[in-house]
């Protein structure tokens, strides 16, 4: 019979057994620490975008805002304003001119400034697809000026009269048409500097 399966020697056989069982958990430890070696596993890594040229990049960074101290003003970064336009009537009877206004605000987390003077300022009014009129057109003596936006706070900017009527840069010295009225549906859209409206305000007139 084999002597592995029955020990030979001098002392009783389960402690040869006990020995024989110390040896096989040591060599099944060993293989189990060679295989987590073999496997140990990596930190996972970003994964770049695929452009259509075969290229990779890297994933786009979130925009930041610049370094400041609370309370410090800084420069507003256009894409982090917005631009409202408003008129101080919904409709207008015959003869009276809407006031064009609209309000600056900042989406930032410090006060910004930003130039928002009337060289900077662009009212445009469109009727569909027809663009009716700009105050840039035939503006006499813009000013520069800088406002300070507060985080979240609506700032109200400066005001325009509409005369009613078409305008061109090549109309300046002329008498210009009035434009229809009886219910006709007009559009106010601002720009301030690189900030343009991404909405419209609709305005009637009579």
């Amino acid at each position: 019979m084999s002597t592995f399966r029955t020990p030979v020697g001098p002392q009783p056989s389960k402690v040869y057994w006990r020995r024989r069982l110390f040896v096989i958990l040591g060599l099944v430890a060993v293989i189990i620490i060679v295989i987590l070696i073999v496997n140990r596993p990596t930190g996972s890594t970003p994964v770049a975008t695929q452009t259509p040229g075969g290229t990779s990049s890297p994933p786009a960074a979130a925009p930041t805002e610049p370094t400041a101290a609370p309370g410090e003003t800084v420069a507003c970064d256009p894409t982090m304003v917005t631009v409202e336009p408003t008129t101080d009537a919904a409709a207008y009877d015959a003869g009276v001119a809407p006031v064009l206004s609209f309000a600056l605000t900042s989406r930032m987390t410090n006060p910004c400034t930003i130039s928002a003077g009337s060289d900077q300022q662009d009212f445009i009014i469109t009727s569909g697809s027809d663009r009716i009129w700009s105050s840039k057109d035939c503006q006499l003596d813009p000013v520069a000026a800088t406002a300070t936006l507060l985080p979240g706070v609506p700032l109200a900017g400066s005001s325009v009269s509409w005369d009613r009527t078409r305008s061109a840069t090549d109309t300046c010295e002329t008498e210009r048409p009035q434009v229809d009225g009886g219910g006709a549906t007009y559009r106010l859209e601002v720009n301030v500097g690189d900030v343009a409206s991404v909405t419209q305000q609709p305005f009637i007139l009579n």
